[in-house]
């Protein structure tokens, strides 16, 4: 629901605020063209119906303006509310069965819950009217065809075409007759009069009437703007401008039509008589009138009947090319409106453009202006730019310091991260490559573990042996993992790289002392609480669930988990506004979700295959960030901080209560799962 939404709800809310601007400004040109004919009325109304027709077409084709006051009226992008997916992709073809082997052991996967709220009941509403509006539409479409096809040619049909002649309608036009109903016109291709069978018994001077009239709608083009006129309300239905301006369109409409036919010679006094008789005995079908032109509406007649008998009224016409030429003008006037929207929080937090970048760091020949601005780009998921800018930075650095130097080295590593961010892995083990080709060094360690870890991950191999398929390459990643240590530069790199040789060597069976042994002295060199002891306290108590030692193994999950909650809490911001803090409901606004970035799945975890919910407990605050992050469901392998340090970059529109931004507590799922 949540994609769906975030993309539908500026479009509907900016159109509700465009439209009624539209809409704001016919009424005003229709009121000061109040002395002038109803032709040049029902022209603006018909502009107008144009103008909402392709708002919302102009609005998602044209490329977004965007300009200072836009974000202060306009809605910005709404993302998903308080659900998140963080996604890998499974790199081999057994990762379906690791994923099955590691369920055993992780949490299970979680399906987001699909949950209502307000925005999404709206837009549901707005798409069921609009296609309710247009199934009307076609339906009336569908039983006019009907009824022309069943209908006999009228007796009229020679009386019709000399009159058509005598109004300048040079194509022909089919005078049917039909069983019952309201004198009407249909069809814009193929225009058609239907009059009903009583109509043989009525005098010489009220079948001219009623044809000259219907002829008056085909010369002016009525059935083609009542369907354009139509489209604009169904898709503008909730707008009560729209319905009033339908029936302004509607009573212009008849009112021009009743201009002509005066000003083709019939007599006011006569003519008003047979619309009120034909008014009085006949009742236009309420099924077709979304597609027919019906020649007389009670509703509008006492308002016509009026304007027919005074004399003073203009009554002018405004040709069918006058009116499209309008129509077009006010599309073309309506595309700049349609483009400006607001900046989404992202877009104005974006960071400079890579070419400002590019000046900059040549300018002042420094690199790590690129180095900066690139891990802006990453965070955005802007891969690309971020490609550019390392890319750039590595020229920089081989330029001023030589390809032999460590912050080369260091250049080359962080292209292989990016890379593997982008899961380009071959494109990641490359640059890895190139920087171990100068030597191991402690800059190329995070580079000799993530080989290490790749060569580890095998044909669907699991971490932890018992059934799981066969490791890739255990030989080869040990090797890399020993090349880590030896480079290991302090006590949680040393730890990290020991903790990865045990998951290596319990996948032998003459090698379980050997990793129990190397994964106390993983704990033994991390620094107490850091993130590289929580994870190799994860997978030392998944080792010795696997070996019987049940006890062990809850005593090192339960600090596990502490350290992975106190850590990933103290990673958000825990100040709160001084006020109360607020729960949705009893007169309080839920926020609403306007820029996020994705999470990322740990190194760990994603060499495990391990899936799950993170569940976090947030206090949206007054300023529209997240405060006091609490982790209530712990995954570990570094999926919690990867969900917190995800969750404290999105920025929300804050809750409300009493019309003012309060802080209000809220709960965010960041589901991660392998692709």
């Amino acid at each position: 629901m949540g994609n769906w939404t975030a993309s539908a709800w500026p479009i509907l809310a900016s159109a509700a605020l465009k439209s009624t601007l539209v809409l704001g400004a016919a009424w005003l040109v229709a009121w000061l063209l109040r002395g002038r004919s109803a032709a040049a009325r029902h022209m603006v109304w018909t502009a107008s119906a144009a103008a909402l027709v392709a708002l919302p077409m102009l609005s998602v084709a044209l490329p977004a303006v965007h300009i200072p006051w836009a974000n202060a009226v306009l809605p910005a992008d709404a993302g998903i509310v308080f659900h998140a997916t963080a996604g890998t992709a499974a790199e081999t073809r057994g990762a379906a069965a690791a994923g099955r082997a590691a369920a055993g052991r992780a949490a299970a996967t979680k399906a987001p819950k699909w949950r209502w709220n307000g925005k999404e009941a709206l837009l549901l509403l707005w798409m069921a009217g609009i296609a309710a509006g247009f199934m009307q539409m076609l339906a009336a479409c569908a039983i006019l065809w009907r009824m022309r096809r069943a209908a006999r040619v009228s007796p009229d049909q020679q009386a019709a075409d000399q009159l058509a002649c005598h109004l300048g309608i040079e194509h022909p036009v089919r005078v049917l007759e039909m069983p019952a109903g309201m004198p009407m016109t249909f069809g814009v291709l193929r225009p058609t009069v239907l009059l009903p069978r009583e109509a043989r018994g009525w005098s010489h001077e009220r079948r001219r009437v009623v044809l000259l009239h219907e002829l008056a709608h085909v010369l002016r083009g009525d059935a083609a703007t009542h369907l354009l006129a139509r489209a604009a309300l169904a898709l503008h239905w909730w707008n009560p401008l729209a319905w009033t301006a339908w029936r302004e369109f509607l009573k212009e409409r008849e009112r021009a039509t009743d201009d002509l036919v005066l000003g083709a010679g019939a007599a006011a006094s006569d003519y008003a008589g047979h619309l009120l008789e034909i008014a009085r005995t006949m009742q236009a079908r309420p099924a077709s009138a979304a597609a027919g032109v019906a020649m007389a509406r009670r509703s509008q007649l006492e308002g016509r009947l009026l304007a027919i008998l005074d004399g003073r009224t203009a009554r002018g016409q405004q040709g069918l090319a006058a009116t499209a030429v309008a129509a077009v003008l006010a599309i073309a006037l309506m595309a700049p409106l349609a483009a400006v929207r607001a900046q989404s929080q992202a877009e104005q937090n974006a960071p400079p453009a890579v070419d400002v970048v590019f000046r900059a760091a040549s300018t002042q020949k420094n690199h790590e202006i690129l180095d900066q601005a690139a891990v802006s780009y990453e965070q955005l998921r802007k891969f690309a730019e971020a490609q550019k800018l390392r890319e750039a930075s590595l020229a920089m650095v081989e330029q001023q310091s030589g390809p032999l130097s460590k912050d080369y080295a260091i250049a080359l590593v962080k292209l292989g991260d990016l890379a593997r961010k982008r899961h380009a892995y071959d494109e990641s083990t490359e640059y890895y490559n190139k920087a171990l080709a100068l030597g191991d060094r402690p800059e190329a360690f995070s580079a000799l573990m993530n080989l290490g870890r790749d060569a580890w991950r095998g044909e669907g191999g699991g971490i932890l042996g018992g059934g799981a398929a066969i490791p890739k390459d255990p030989a080869k990643a040990l090797a890399f993992f020993q090349r880590a240590r030896n480079v290991a530069d302090n006590g949680n790199d040393l730890g990290t790289a020991m903790t990865w040789m045990a998951i290596v060597r319990q996948a032998d069976p003459e090698g379980a002392s050997e990793a129990d042994s190397l994964y106390r002295g993983a704990l033994a060199a991390e620094e107490a609480d850091s993130a590289a002891q929580a994870l190799t306290l994860d997978f030392y108590a998944q080792y010795l669930n696997l070996h019987d030692r049940a006890g062990e193994a809850a005593v090192l999950q339960t600090r596990a988990k502490a350290i992975h909650k106190t850590r990933s809490e103290a990673m958000g911001p825990r100040q709160v506004a001084a006020s109360p803090v607020f729960r949705v409901g009893n007169g309080t606004k839920a926020p609403s979700l306007l820029s996020k970035v994705e999470p990322e799945y740990s190194e760990e975890a994603r060499a495990a295959k391990y899936m799950g919910t993170v569940l976090l407990k947030i206090v949206v605050d007054v300023d529209g960030k997240a405060k006091d992050i609490q982790v209530v469901n712990a995954l570990g392998l570094g999926l919690d901080e990867q969900a917190v340090l995800a969750v404290k970059q999105w920025t929300f529109k804050p809750g409300e209560k009493d019309g003012a931004p309060v802080p209000v507590l809220a709960q965010i799922e960041i589901n991660f799962k392998l692709l």
